[in-house]
């Protein structure tokens, strides 16, 4: 059985901002997801957990949970959102987030793949 996603009222849609970014950080992985939240769905996603960018940091000195890593993520996740034809995004911070470290390192290589913060 397929459940269909929520369809928010027309008038909560007026006042969200249309794509939001969560980043969510742990201790092995950082994860980065651009929400649409009038249909309440994923627009786009990059994590270190992916097979593929696993294979790209190396064995040997790749880290998949440091700065660096941060950054890459944000330069994948903004080329494809430039491929999705996703120019701008509003970034929402958990409570305990802050513009530091490597929130700061995804959030900064989102500006320099050319996506632009609202």
């Amino acid at each position: 059985m397929v459940i269909p996603s929520p369809v928010r009222p027309e008038r909560v849609i007026k006042f969200l901002k249309p794509y939001v970014l969560k980043i969510h950080v742990t201790n092995k992985y950082v994860n980065a997801q651009v929400f649409h939240t009038p249909t309440a769905t994923v627009a786009s996603a990059a994590s270190t957990q992916e097979k593929a960018l696993r294979i790209s940091m190396g064995k040997n000195n790749g880290s998949t949970h440091d700065v660096s890593a941060a950054s890459k993520i944000g330069k994948i996740l903004g080329e494809r959102l430039l491929f999705n034809n996703i120019p701008a995004v509003s970034v929402g911070f958990k409570r305990e987030q802050r513009y530091h470290g490597k929130v700061k390192a995804v959030i900064d290589s989102l500006r320099e793949a050319g996506v632009k913060l609202v």
